[in-house]
């Protein structure tokens, strides 16, 4: 018992110091085996949340694809409409006629009829011409500005099906009538705002036109600055983005009064209401008017290139008269109005980067549930 006592007097601090090591050892391997626990919790919730996302990703992906193809159903009816519209209120074969009549039997027109006959048909050439480029790129961006706007509300259907935004109540998916009334306003612009349309366009080419003559020389370089003139005139009139009336009604705007980008939408407002209100909102928008500068550019880049090299000659270079120049023109704008899976021009503003990448944004932008 002695040698006990005796051990413990003389090695105690030891034993408390291999205790207390052990002691601790301990306590750190339960720590670390409830932190490496943890972690493989969370890192399980990870997996999950990330399984998730990648659902998410691949069915926004799928309807989003889904939804682009939509305004290819849409569109060749629209440019049907607007390509007879824009042949029926620019029609130049009366024109024609008059001054081929006038050639051959020279006593039936008097110079000065001549000469109004060659200004009118100068006129509404031009007018023609670009009215096609503008209602073409207008039209292509719209049916896509449409079904993005109406796919980020169909999507929330879909979302509600994966369980992701089931606090939302059946009254936020749009009603079938309301989007094929959404839809059919693509029409707006050969059935309402054509008429306006025309006498804008007709004014803007008369400002640019107005000091040049029959002689006067144009090469590719002189009528595509022409063209863009009278584009960038037509734009320019009046308040800025009124050109939005032409595609869209005005009262869609009133809509968009009512309430606050940030407010709620109020109850008595339709659901074609909302989409028409934000269609409204984005062709107003700043970053829209970019799209259609680039847009329009574009197409007519691709027009004079395209004249270029179907007419050849001294157009390109030297120039030709403004008067031979004329029938070049008229040919153009069929092929600016063709069906859109043989319009070369469609598909120009399809492949530009800013384009997919605005629509690509739009469509992204979903509603906050």
């Amino acid at each position: 018992m002695l040698s006990v006592r005796d051990l413990w007097r003389r090695h105690r601090r030891k034993i408390y110091l291999t205790v207390g090591v052990l002691g601790g050892g301990y306590f750190l391997y339960k720590l670390y085996g409830a932190h490496r626990h943890g972690l493989q919790e969370l890192e399980r919730e990870l997996a999950v949340q990330r399984e998730s996302e990648e659902l998410v990703k691949a069915q926004m992906q799928a309807h989003f694809e889904n939804i682009q193809r939509i305004s290819d159903v849409t569109l060749p009816h629209a440019m049907h409409d607007l390509s007879c519209r824009i042949a029926e209120e620019l029609d130049l074969s009366h024109l024609l006629e008059r001054l081929i009549q006038g050639k051959g039997q020279p006593n039936t027109l008097t110079q000065s009829e001549k000469l109004d006959l060659w200004s009118r048909l100068k006129i509404l050439s031009f007018t023609r011409l670009t009215l096609s480029v503008w209602a073409t790129t207008m039209l292509s961006l719209y049916t896509k500005v449409q079904v993005n706007i109406l796919g980020r509300h169909l999507y929330i259907d879909t979302a509600r099906s994966l369980g992701i935004y089931d606090s939302l109540e059946s009254g936020d998916v749009v009603d079938r009538e309301d989007q094929k009334k959404f839809l059919d306003s693509v029409d707006f612009l050969s059935q309402h705002g054509m008429t306006a349309l025309i006498s804008d366009m007709e004014a803007a080419t008369k400002e640019v036109l107005k000091g040049k003559l029959l002689s006067t020389l144009f090469n590719n370089t002189t009528l595509h600055e022409t063209i863009m003139q009278i584009l960038n005139t037509f734009m320019s009139m009046r308040s800025p983005h009124s050109w939005v009336k032409y595609m869209i009604p005005e009262d869609a705007k009133s809509y968009s009064t009512t309430s606050g980008s940030d407010d709620l939408v109020p109850s008595d407002m339709t659901e074609f209401q909302q989409l028409m209100m934000e269609t409204w909102a984005v062709l107003s928008s700043a970053e829209f008017g970019s799209i259609v500068e680039i847009s329009l550019k574009a197409m007519v880049d691709a027009l004079v290139e395209l004249m270029g090299a179907k007419f050849g000659g001294g157009s390109a270079t030297a120039g030709l008269p403004l008067a031979r120049l004329l029938p070049q023109v008229a040919q153009m704008c069929p092929l600016l109005l063709e069906e859109p899976s043989k319009n070369q021009f469609i598909q120009i503003i399809k492949n530009i980067h800013e384009v997919e990448l605005f629509f690509t944004l739009l469509y992204a932008n979903m509603p906050r549930a």
